[in-house]
């Protein structure tokens, strides 16, 4: 089942050669994760949604609220055999009309499900390498933090890791600085300091990734910096981990020739699972 503009369906009759999603990627989505019935972080879901609404210039329905979110949620996991944890995707398109100017600003949305096997966030021992990316680049402005639907990026970013026997590759920016990985933001220990890319380097601006600066700053050993990364401070790095919420924390093993260890990681998703129990 899936949730359509609030009405549960086998199955939405959108016809693609109209649906500016498909056309031209005229869409912004949420990737959120629910555990027990409820929605992790769903004020900063919601407050990122709204403010990517606005950036694009979609118009935003008055009735959608913070709590209608939240409903819509609940009313398409209604229709599930009962489970601990979902992936939940919230799509948001302009409806059809007009090629690039669109000649209706109002919006539909689709919401879907899909059942994991875990709850609480967990990692394991496996070798998780990395490398750069570099055929394509991301723009260092605003809209590529946002979740649209134009990821060109990382999908052939996705097929080079896959054809190399990577688990996964780090994006770098128009300035050669590394930004994020393929499903999610990055971060690197390095000594004391925690360092991630700020915002304005074209990052995602990832709600894991807030959750998990607010953490680190409650660790008395540790600074965290948003600063940017070359890919040289990579093989200087003690650990590099990627965030994101449905996976929590992804220690990295290897880039290139230098491997990791995964301390801090480990502390960090105690912390995580902590504060989700509590919350």
């Amino acid at each position: 089942m899936i949730n359509y503009n609030g009405t549960l369906m086998a199955e939405a009759a959108i016809p693609l050669h109209t649906n500016r999603a498909f056309l031209y990627g005229d869409s912004i989505f949420e990737t959120m994760k629910v555990v027990d019935g409820k929605v992790l972080f769903l004020e900063d879901h919601y407050f990122r949604l709204m403010a990517s609404m606005r950036i694009v210039r979609m118009e935003i329905p008055m009735h959608f609220t913070m709590e209608y979110m939240e409903e819509q949620v609940k009313l398409l996991l209604s229709s599930f055999e009962s489970t601990s944890s979902y992936r939940i995707r919230l799509s948001i398109f302009r409806k059809p009309g007009g090629k690039y100017l669109p000649t209706d600003n109002n919006t539909e949305f689709i919401i879907t499900a899909e059942a994991l096997n875990s709850a609480l966030y967990s990692f394991t021992d496996a070798d998780y390498e990395v490398d750069l990316y570099k055929d394509f680049y991301v723009s260092k402005q605003l809209i590529s933090t946002l979740k649209t639907t134009n990821k060109m990026v990382h999908i052939t970013g996705s097929i080079y890791a896959h054809e190399n026997g990577l688990q996964n590759c780090l994006l770098v920016n128009d300035e050669k600085n590394v930004v994020e990985a393929l499903q999610g933001n990055v971060f690197m220990l390095m000594g004391s300091k925690l360092i991630t890319p700020p915002v304005s380097d074209g990052c995602l601006n990832g709600v894991m990734r807030k959750q998990i600066i607010a953490l680190a700053k409650k660790i008395d050993e540790v600074e965290v910096v948003e600063s940017s990364i070359s890919p040289f401070d990579l093989q200087k790095a003690d650990e590099i981990f990627i965030t994101n919420v449905i996976q929590g924390i992804q220690p990295v093993t290897k880039y290139r020739k230098k491997e990791y260890s995964n301390t801090f990681s480990i502390k960090l998703l105690q912390r995580l699972n902590a504060a989700v129990r509590l919350g």
